[in-house]
Order: C-alpha cells, then structure tokens, then sequence
C-alpha cells in the first residue's frame, strides 16, 4: 500500500504529477499510444531520481525542478492532451488543473515563447475541446479558468485570446445546456480577474465571483437544466478558492520594449473554430508605450478586442446567422461586465488622483495615462460598438446596451460627454417618446433605467447643467421630463395604439414613479448641499468665483494631459453662470423656432436678442454653420427672398463657399448639402445665378461666362430630380443630356466627354439635399389642451419645438462615426460641476408644469394605491423643493392640488386616496411649515375643515344653526351650551380657528395671542 503513495518520487511536483501518469498508462491501448506510454514511462523513472532544488530555478516552469527537468516530466502530459483519447486526456487535464489549484506552476505564457512548454501545454489544452465529449468541455474550462486565475502565471496577449476564444467556442456550440451554461460562467470570471488585476497592477488581489443570475438576466435563460446553475457556481468556486501559491511581482512592471505583437498565434483549432482569431484581433494593436504593466496591457487588448467582436455582423447571403447573434450577444454581456464592475482606477476623477497615495509625481502621471488609454479605448471601440448595435431589432441585445449606457453614464460620464449626448436620444428618447405604438419590452426596459439614473440625485445635476444649459447639446433633462409626462397621460383619445389596457397602465404608473423619484432626487440633492454649508438661498450668486484647479506638472517640467480621465476638464461653476447660458440656448432655440415658422421674423428676433449680428454675413454665417433645429426648407426659402437684406445675406451665404479647383457636379453638390432649394423658380433662379456667378470667379477659365454655369447648374438639378426621382418612369438618357445642353457655352457646345462624365457622377451618386426637419408633434398641445394646463404651462416657458429622435440607420452611423473619428485625438468640452443650490430653480422651472400634470392626472384617475402613494409622494418632494426655493407660484399650485384632492369640501366623495392627500397636507405641514408662508392658507382651510367634520362626528351642530333668527338661537341656548360644554371637556375648543367657527365669527389669524398658534414669520 505505501507503493502509491511514493509514485513519482521526493520532489513536490513528483507527488503530484505521479498518480495521474500512471494513470494515464493504464488507460493507454499500448499498440495505439505506445508514444504517450513512453514518455510517462520515461517520466516516471525521472521524478524518482529527483527531489526538490536546494536553489529554484526562476527560468523552471515547475517549483523545485529545474527548467530541463519540468519540460522533461510536462512534455508526456502534453503528448497525452494531444492524443484527442478521452481516456488519456482526462487525467492529463486533471493533472494541469492539479498543478495549477496548489500553484506549482509559475511563469509567462505568451506566443512570442512558442517552444516553451507550458506554452504547448495552454494550446494543446484549448485544442482538445472540440472532440465532442461532455466532460472534455468541463475539464477544459475548468483547467484554463485555473489558468488565468493562477497568481503564479501570466497568460498575456494572443494566448489570452485564445483562452478566451476556446470558452467563447464552447458556449456557442457547447454539447448540453450546462456546459454553454458554465463556459458564459467562466468567460465573466476571467474578465474579473484580469480586469481586477490591471486595476491593482498586480497578481495578488482579491477575486469576486461572478454571479451567475446577472449573467442569466437577459439570455440563456433557456439553458437551465434543473441543477445546471448549481453545477456551474460548485465549478466557479471550486478554481478561484482553489487557487494557491506566491504571486509573481515581475508581472505588474512596466513594459520595456516590444514584447507583444500581434502575430499569428501558434495555437489554432482549425475550421472548427467558430470564430477565428483574426475576427478576435481585427484592427486591435497594441501599442507597448514603455509606461504600463503587462497587466494593465493585456486588460485594455481583452477589452478592444471584446467591442471588435461585438460589432461583427451577418452576411447578406446569412442574415439569420444564429451563431453569430449569440457571440455577438455573449461579447456585449463581457463588456457589461467589465463596465459594470469597473473599480476605482478606471473611474477617479481628477481630485480624488491628487488626494490618492501615488507616491512620486511620475507615478501619477502613469496612473493618468493609463486612465487615458481605457477612455479613449471606450471612445473609440465600445461607443461604436453600441452606435452600431442600436441599429438591431434584438431585444436582448438592446436591453444589454441600455445596461452599459448605464455604467457609462454613471461612471465615465464627465469624460464622455459628447458620446453620452448621442447615445442618450438615440437609446433612451427615442422609445421614451413613442407613445402609440412602443415595444412593450423595450419601453420598460428603458422605464426601468431612468428608475435607476434619477435614484442618483447627482446624475441629474450634471445631466441638466452639462446638457440643457448647453447651446450645443440636445435638452436631455427636459425631454425625459416631457416624455415621461406623455407616458403617464398615456395615448391621446381617439389615437390607435398597439398597447393592451394592463400594458398602458403599467406604463403610465411607472413614469409616474420616474417623475416622484426625479423630484424626489433634486430635494435629495438640496438637503445635502444645505446641510455643507449653502444655505444662503435667497441672495444673489454673482460673487460666487470659478473653482480652478491647478495644473500639474511632471519633473521635467511637462504638463499632464488634462483630458486624461472623466473628470479631469471638469470645472465648478455657479448658477448665475448656467443661468446665462440657459437663457441664451432658450432665446436662441425661440428664435430658431420663429425661423421654421417665419423666417423674416426670426431673423429679426435673433437680431434684436443679440444672437447674431446685424450684417449679412453674419447671418450668411449663422445660417450655414448648421444651427440644431434650423429647418433646411425655410433656410433655402429665405434665401430666395427678393427682400433687399434676404438678398444681401443670400449673397453673402454663397460667397463664403470657396468653389476653386473644385468639380463643377461636386460644386453643386457641396452647395446645396445645408439647405433644400425652395419650390418657386424665381427663388430658384436668384440662388443658382449667384452660385454660378460664385462658380467662374473661383474657377475662371472653367467656362466662357457665368450664364453657361448658371444654365448648366439648372440642367444638373433637373437630371438629378429625374434619375432619382421613382415617379419619373421615362428617365433621360445620357445622350438626351448632352443634346439638352448644346450652345449654351456663348452659342458653342461643351465636350461631349465633359457632360457625359458628368451625367455619369449624378446619376451614379444623388446629389442629396437634407430633410426637411420634422414638425413639432401636435400630441403635446392636445394633452395640454385636454387637461387645461395651457395656462400653466405658458407660465413655465414658450412652447419649444423638440429635438429629432435620432434613428439608427446606416447613413446616421457612418455620419457618427465619423464624428468619433474627427474627435478622436481631440480635446473634449470642459464638463461642468455645479455645488450651487440655486441651479434647481431652473430644473424646476422645466419640469413642475408636467410634473404637476402627471401627478394631478393620475391622481385623479387612479384608484390603484401605489399609484397614488407615489403621486401624493411627487407633491410632498416637490413642496418641499420649490418651498425651500422660495418659488411661490410652484409652491402654491403643488399645495393646492394637494388640497384639491383632500376632497374635504365633499367629504361624502372621499377615497382612500383623500385620505392619503389629507395625511400628506398634514405631512407638508409638519416638515416644511417653516417655508410655505401664504400657502399656509390652503393647509388651514384643510385643517378648519377637518375640525368641522370631526365636530360633526362627535354631534355639534350643523353651520346652518349658526344663521337661524334669534328667538330660535334662544330657545336652543340651553342645547348648545352643552355641546359647547362638551367639546371644551373634549379639548377641540383650543383651537382657535375651531373656536371662531363654532361662535359663528370669523378667523383672523392676527388677533391670535402670542402663545397661541399663529402663522410664521418669513425669519421662521
């Protein structure tokens, strides 16, 4: 019996790897694998002559052997994995895993080192995976998740992907549900552990386990297969506590020259392979700056090559290619992941780097230089791999990108701000807005994340101030605020709409949580910034100084890159600041909006307000610099204008196009790409004999005289309209073109070769004149009008016309894409912080007309309990914002509603809803008496009433009593004295409101003594 136990000699490793050669003998057919008989034969015999190194050898593979003997005694484990005999593979997997769990292994794996053997060991391991045996699959898993999970060994670069790519493999045609189930499992967790290693720059951190319910919640929830869940968590949890051994320091050093290259990796699988390794490395270098760790290196290739994989699409020969919508699907999940549980170095602003210990000042410029590198990784590769993305139908796919959005926006908000400007209508707006006919699906995915932004009172700040309070940026806080008002009014009467009745409800409930908890955020906001010190409310900002941060400096002197993370252009501003800058976007936003209407009036309002200048060429230049909601029709109408200063600003639109050495078809085509020629040919006819003339005096010799320009310019406009036109069935030929135009150059023809070029460039590539922007939705004012808040609503703002929901077609993401490109390299917008608690009056100035709208309409019609407990809610926050404010006119109309829906002037009609309203006046009462000042008007006449019905309940008589004649008021002296008798034995009577109803005077709060109750006083 003691035979065993010696199997394999003195050495640590011999202990170990001696029972599974062994085993591996025994389950070879000696005829078929004479080889791997062999070489465990030979290594047997050589583990009993060795016993551990008295000095270790660091260049060994194997602790307490040397570097010949670990590839001697690893080199039979190799040859049993590649035999693809699932006999000799299992115990040879079990072995590695063996060695791997008790940290015996040490070392860098990477293909530049293809002869080293724990290289071979990895590939010949990712390999035999596909053979087609359950536990094959398993053991593999297990065996490579021990691998990258090792604090002994570094998997870098191609080899990684490989790692990563044979999981990946397995998930997508894994041979039963548990499997898939557990290769998905084991993916997440490698993503774990190097991104928590790249985030400590080290091998020794703490590992978190994946949780295996967030990787099921939204896919693969089919894949269950009873105990599979629990079979896979056993698995996880069984290699990372496993994993033993000294980390290797070694790993976490800069990179000192090119060590990893993106070549062809040794390891390949051949056809087999669902996704090729090229598909895992397209367009994905590494760039070896000398400044980062293998580590921190290898965490930003995963992540590239994760957004690569995740923008693969199908064929057009395959477009249900269901494999490659689920690694497509699998690749996003990781990126969640990762995003998700990004620590503190992926997202520490620029104060908390100056307050971190870093030691020397070059440490913390690497530190900013690696957070710049995962930024702009997230620019360049994740924001278009959602950009492209979006454009699918697939809801899981949609319900993971809104996660990430998430992640981006809570986190790397401040460091992609103009990203978060796109992706916010293109995600989130877009199905907010669609009130008739939503996916189900797809808007309570969306309802479910602005649950989840406005619990975060700060994202709304910065959202608002970042955003509305920006001329450049869509009015992101003002349209969630309007779409979720339109969800919760619901369909307009009259309207189809493929929602059921439940699903209506759901939605219209939901939003009306959105908005409570939006209001809810702000109040959340105001009270911890009082409590820090600015109270000073009601006095002017204007004083208030720019937060500025100082500039650090490395030791030679240099600066450091401020666009290196989120937050490092941020800057804190006060809110006499933003309100400037709100105040100029509205008037610039009316005036655009008088312009789609009016373009005359509009040109004359932007003037009057200072917008733009009064010269032609600065309106010239206010009209081609591509101004958000300038519609393109009413600026080629104006242009065609026959006005003298319309005429005067339409030349001088057209002389600001510089035409010179340019193609006379692409001339036309540049020119008209900002505006929509308009529909009367005289306008037409002013607009092209200027760009003709515009033409010749930049290209001279192009043409004899302005007329054969202006002539041939209409020519090109009509071949256009009639080569793309789909009701012109007759189309011109290009011989019909050239006959059109013969003479006209001063009675001489143009060369035939001249004109048949340029046919063939119209007629090949439409010259594409812009859309004509969208209308203003005529839902918004029939709600208004139907609810009658057109009177409050004129009282918050002049009606605004919305921005475009942006769709996701193919011409919208190359236009984006481009956009990402151009700013790529390029300093970002300073991103604003704002600590000034005045800021609110101005969200509040946008959103309590639709609050006040939602919560008073769904309190009306609504007997559901949570529904109203979360508008009664709505009220209470929003009193209490607007109180503390000081914004009367909002206070009032909230206090009222509240008061309205008491229902104490019809007592007989109350709800449990009135009650709730009554216990929430009450509430107001108690918590921000101090603030309310003349709504304290309404909370009184709530509580008289109040008092008279609990008079009337105890027996007192009715106010009619009060007004009979005076023999009547005699004969009943008797009767009243003692109801009066009563109440005062009751304590009711020491109220004095009570007390003046009940003798039949009126209350006056002024002639109240000191000690009794009084209203309080604006110091109060």
């Amino acid at each position: 019996m003691s035979a065993p136990q010696m199997l394999g000699g003195p050495s640590r490793c011999g202990r170990v790897l001696g029972p599974f050669l062994d085993k591996i003998i025994k389950n070879a057919a000696w005829l078929k694998h004479s080889r791997v008989v062999s070489s465990c034969n030979s290594a047997l015999q050589k583990l009993e002559t060795l016993s551990d190194t008295a000095v270790p050898d660091s260049s060994s593979p194997l602790i307490g052997l040397s570097a010949s003997d670990a590839d001697f005694v690893l080199n039979p484990i190799v040859i049993a994995i590649d035999s693809n005999f699932a006999k000799l593979v299992e115990p040879a997997l079990k072995s590695v895993f063996k060695l791997l769990s008790i940290g015996y292994v040490r070392g860098e794996i990477n293909s530049n080192l293809p002869n080293s053997v724990l290289y071979k060991i990895v590939v010949s391991v990712c390999k035999v995976g596909s053979i087609g045996e359950e536990s094959i699959e398993l053991a593999v898993l297990r065996v490579l998740l021990s691998a990258v999970r090792c604090p002994c060994v570094l998997i870098r670069g191609d080899c990684l992907l490989y790692v990563i790519r044979t999981c990946y493999n397995v998930y997508l045609s894994g041979l039963n549900g548990t499997n898939q189930i557990c290769a998905k499992s084991v993916l997440a967790q490698i993503m774990l552990i190097v991104f928590a290693r790249a985030e400590e720059d080290s091998m020794d951190v703490c590992i978190k386990t994946v949780t295996l319910s967030e990787l099921l919640e939204f896919t693969d929830k089919n894949l269950n297969e009873g105990s599979s869940v629990f079979y896979c968590h056993n698995l996880i949890s069984e290699v990372v506590t496993a994993s033993e051994g000294v980390p290797d320091l070694k790993f976490s050093q800069p990179i000192t020259g090119p060590e990893l290259q993106n070549g062809e990796s040794k390891g390949s699988n051949g056809d087999k392979d669902e996704v090729g390794e090229e598909e895992m490395k397209e367009g994905v270098e590494l760039s070896t700056s000398g400044d980062i760790s293998k580590l921190r290196e290898d965490g930003i290739y995963v992540f590239k090559n994760l957004c690569k994989l995740s923008m693969k699409f199908s064929s057009q020969g395959n477009p249900d290619d269901e494999i490659l919508l689920r690694g497509k699907t699998v690749s996003l999940e990781l990126l969640n992941v990762i995003m998700d549980n990004g620590g503190s170095i992926w997202l520490t602003n620029e104060r908390q780097i100056f307050l971190m210990d870093v030691g020397t000042l070059n440490t913390m410029v690497v530190v900013l230089r690696i957070l710049k590198r995962f930024l702009n990784a997230i620019k360049q590769y994740l924001c278009l791999s959602l950009l492209k993305n979006s454009a699918l139908s697939v809801m899981s796919i949609f319900q993971i990108s809104c996660s990430i959005f998430m992640s981006l926006l809570t986190k790397y908000r401040s460091g992609l701000k103009a990203e978060i400007g796109i992706f916010f209508p293109m995600l989130i707006l877009r199905v907010l807005e669609n009130v008739l006919q939503p996916s189900f699906v797809q808007k309570t995915t969306v309802l479910n994340l602005l649950e989840k932004i406005v619990g975060d009172s700060q994202n709304i700040i910065d959202i608002f101030v970042n955003y509305d309070c920006d001329v450049d940026s869509p009015n992101i806080f003002e349209r969630i605020v309007n779409g979720l008002l339109k969800t919760a009014l619901g369909p307009p009467p009259g309207s189809t709409t493929t929602l059921s009745a439940i699903q209506d409800i759901t939605f219209r409930h939901e939003s009306v949580k959105c908005l409570a908890g939006i209001i809810k955020s702000m109040g959340a906001w105001m009270d911890g910034h009082l409590k820090i010190g600015h109270s000073n409310l009601h006095e002017s900002s204007e004083n208030d100084t720019l937060e500025s941060h100082s500039t650090p400096t490395s030791e030679d002197g240099s600066l450091i890159d401020c666009e290196l993370h989120p937050e490092m252009n941020s800057e804190s501003s006060d809110a006499a600041t933003f309100e400037q800058r709100r105040a100029y976007k509205i008037e610039l936003q009316k005036g655009v909006s008088l312009f789609n209407r009016k373009p005359s009036k509009g040109i004359e309002f932007l003037m009057n307000t200072k917008k733009i200048g009064n010269t032609p060429e600065e309106v010239a230049s206010f009209l081609r610099k591509n101004t958000p909601g300038l519609n393109e029709t009413m600026i080629g109408d104006y242009l065609g204008e026959r006005e003298e200063f319309a005429l005067r600003v339409m030349h001088a639109y057209v002389d600001s196009f510089n035409f010179k050495s340019m193609d006379f078809g692409e001339a036309i085509r540049f020119f008209l790409r900002g505006f929509r020629l308009p529909g009367e040919a005289q306008k037409i006819d002013r607009i092209m004999e200027k760009f003709a003339e515009r033409y010749c005096k930049c290209n001279p010799n192009s043409f004899t005289s302005a007329d054969t320009a202006y002539v041939l310019a209409y020519s090109v406009i009509m071949l256009n309209t009639d080569a793309h036109n789909d009701m012109v069935k007759d189309k011109m030929t290009k011989s019909g073109f050239i006959r059109n135009n013969r003479g006209i150059n001063d009675g001489k023809d143009l060369p035939e070769e001249y004109l048949g070029a340029l046919y063939d460039q119209i007629v090949k590539n439409e010259i594409k004149m812009n859309a004509d922007a969208v209308s203003q939705s005529k839902q918004e004012n029939s709600l208004n009008k139907l609810l009658g808040l057109d009177g409050i609503l004129n009282l918050v703002s002049w009606k605004q016309t919305e921005d475009k929901p942006l769709g996701a077609n193919g011409l919208l993401i190359r236009h984006i894409q481009e956009q990402f490109k151009a700013k790529a390299g390029k300093s970002e917008s300073v991103y604003h912080s704002v600590s000034d608690v005045s800021i609110l009056r101005f969200m509040v100035e946008v959103c309590w007309g639709p609050m006040l709208a939602a919560f008073s309409v769904t309190l009306d019609q609504s007997d559901d309990r949570i529904a109203t407990t979360q508008c009664l809610q709505g009220f209470r926050h929003a009193v209490h914002v607007t109180a503390v404010l000081g914004m009367q006119t909002q206070r009032d109309a909230f206090v009222t509603s509240v008061a309205k829906f008491t229902y104490l002037h019809c007592a007989a009609d109350m709800k449990q809803k009135n009650v709730d309203a009554v216990k929430a006046i009450l509430s107001i009462a108690i918590e921000d008496g101090n603030h309310l000042l003349e709504a304290w008007e309404h909370i009184l006449t709530c509580l008289s009433r109040i008092e008279h019905l609990q008079l009337l309940g105890v027996g007192a008589p009715t106010d009619a009593s009060f007004l009979t004649d005076s023999n009547i008021e005699t004969d009943d002296k008797m009767s009243t004295s003692v109801d009066l008798q009563y109440m005062k034995n009751k304590g009711t009577l020491q109220n004095p409101a009570v007390m003046a109803v009940v003798r039949g005077g009126s209350y006056d709060s002024t002639t109240i003594r000191v000690n009794s109750f009084r209203l309080p006083e604006v110091k109060q």
